[in-house]
């Protein structure tokens, strides 16, 4: 365990960080998050660490805490493993502020505009310490990325933060916090990166104990090191799950009737279980790269459990519950991996393929590994890649990721982007302006030189784009097959009306009138569909970001795809 100094004169001197081509190791992340010293309101003596000392009380019994989670998926999911550890310490849950008597902010660091919203929640929280709770005020928690990144800050400004929390220290280290803060009067923080927790032995506690999907995390952190990115620098080096704890948790969704599990990680198809089990099981001795032109800036480790051998055991769990991932790099999709997700029909033909940018210059300064098209000194390249996949996965939708005005970004390389979209013509895409963060590649190498108004003119630029080719590839879609939906919930625009998702992701509304049921025994019998149920579907009219459709049955997974095989040979 990390010893936290006493600030003084003798304290550190920072540096930055040097990675050569073999990457960055473990030690590389560990000092970083030791190089600067906490505030003295967060010091401790020399010879304590308080929050792995055992207390003299832990509160928690008939205390309640109060969560907002903001960010990505993994911060939903880490929040449940956070719930999981503060139940078990006796603490209860709130849905109300007012009643709180600690508030968490779960936070993202990923962009700019993300810390600023909980910089702005901080001070609209104020009231909580200075209002009429002033007596008796809640401690307020701030964990997740941005409490690795700015734990000073966070600590000292305006003194509204109480206990500082990263993303790999919640197992033990949260209650205790909070119990230490208390007994000294002052802010307290933990913000050490981990080489191995996953958390993997915890059972998360679900945020929505009636939601018809779930998520699991299978790894953590990254080992890419792109230019832009901050993840590595608040998460981690990468590390896996073993396949066994993973099983159990998915027979223990499906038991609970859950029909649709998301697998997450900041490089999820780069899962490698390395548990002695699955080293003494592993067969893979192919490539796990998507071509031999894709490089990675770190060394990659051979043996151990693959995201192929992974993604194959689990979607045999049950064969009714469907299955996807997120967030994958492009460079992780080896053939097997293809193959299986068009052989298994509960894995959904729905891949996000992060391009980040669509100029194969830019794509070098943000060392993603690949190019756009194939060059003279390298065979990889994304457009390959694209095609590939559309050639092994039939009706594979298609998603991606783009940072517009990223450093040195010139006309012509946001033009490359903009014609990169129009060609794959994507199904879905998330886009933002670069926001350069601290620790990158990128903020010690580089300038953030393009201005605001040009980035802004150039992100509306792309979004133009891709919401003009989804409309058309989606207008192009509408009544050419049946397609099977799960009901999530009714329509935000009309209670009458039900919501859900298609294989490929596309959202689609239809009414919620009764209609045969295929699942029951009974000659004749007609239901009236619930979230949670699978509901065969035509669609009738699209736009670039959602279908409206007629419902013709409810059936589930395993029946619509027999169904829809045997018609297909029929018609042949």
């Amino acid at each position: 365990a990390q010893r936290v100094q006493e600030a003084g004169p003798q304290r550190r001197r920072e540096s930055p960080l040097v990675f050569d081509n073999r990457g960055p190791s473990q030690h590389d992340f560990i000092r970083e998050s030791q190089l600067n010293t906490l505030p003295p309101s967060a010091t401790t003596q020399p010879d304590t660490v308080p929050y792995l000392e055992p207390p003299s009380h832990v509160i928690g019994a008939g205390a309640k805490y109060y969560i907002e989670v903001y960010g990505c998926q993994m911060n939903f999911n880490d929040t449940e493993v956070l719930m999981a550890v503060m139940n078990e310490a006796g603490y209860t849950r709130t849905k109300l502020l007012d009643e709180a008597n600690i508030v968490f902010l779960v936070t993202c660091s990923i962009r700019e505009n993300a810390e600023k919203k909980i910089w702005q929640r901080l001070r609209e929280l104020k009231h909580l310490k200075t209002g009429k709770n002033r007596d008796r005020p809640p401690l307020i928690g701030v964990l997740g990325c941005m409490a690795e990144r700015l734990k000073g800050e966070l600590l000292e400004k305006e003194k509204l933060v109480d206990v500082v929390c990263g993303p790999d220290a919640y197992r033990r280290t949260v209650p205790h916090l909070l119990s230490m803060t208390q007994e000294m009067n002052r802010g307290i923080a933990n913000v050490m990166l981990s080489a191995d927790e996953t958390y993997a032995d915890i059972m998360p506690v679900r945020l929505d104990q009636n939601s018809t999907s779930a998520y699991i995390s299978i790894m953590r952190g990254c080992n890419n090191m792109c230019a832009f990115c901050v993840v590595p620098f608040t998460r981690g080096t990468e590390r896996s799950r073993s396949i066994d704890s993973i099983l159990a948790e998915v027979q223990a969704l499906s038991e609970q009737g859950v029909k649709e599990v998301t697998l997450l990680g900041q490089n999820v198809n780069s899962y490698r279980d390395t548990s002695t089990l699955a080293l003494s099981m592993s067969t893979n001795s192919g490539s796990t790269l998507s071509n031999d032109g894709f490089r990675t800036i770190y060394r990659r480790k051979e043996g151990g459990l693959r995201f192929t051998e992974l993604l194959d055991k689990v979607s045999r769990v049950n064969p009714n519950m469907r299955f996807r991932f997120t967030s994958p790099h492009p460079k992780d999709f080896p053939v097997d991996l293809l193959q299986l997700i068009a052989d298994r029909p509960n894995i959904c033909a729905n891949l996000h393929l992060p391009a980040q940018s669509g100029s194969t210059t830019t794509l070098a300064r943000m060392r993603r590994g690949y190019s756009r098209e194939a060059q003279v000194s390298t065979r990889a390249h994304y457009l390959a890649l694209v095609d590939t996949v559309r050639a092994t996965i039939p009706n594979v939708t298609l998603s991606s990721d783009f940072i517009t005005g990223f450093c040195d970004e010139t006309e012509e390389e946001h033009r490359d982007t903009v014609s990169l979209m129009a060609q794959v013509g994507f199904d879905m895409a998330y886009m933002f302006a670069y926001s350069m963060r601290e620790k990158t590649h990128a903020h010690r190498r580089m300038k953030d030189n393009v201005p605001e108004d040009v980035k802004l003119r150039r992100l509306s630029e792309i979004i133009g784009t891709f919401h003009e080719a989804a409309h058309k590839n989606n207008r192009a879609r509408v009544g050419q097959q049946r397609e099977l939906v799960l009901v999530d919930g009714t329509s935000r625009r009309d209670a009458h009306r039900l919501r859900g998702r298609t294989d490929g992701n596309h959202k689609v509304i239809f009414d919620q009138v009764a209609i045969p049921d295929r699942l029951s025994s009974e000659p004749g019998a007609h239901v009236i569909p619930q979230p949670g149920d699978y509901v065969e579907v035509i669609t009738t009219d699209a736009t670039s970001t959602s279908f409206q459709g007629i419902p013709l049955a409810r059936t589930d997974l395993v029946t619509f795809h027999k169904e829809a095989a045997a018609s297909l040979l029929m018609e042949q």
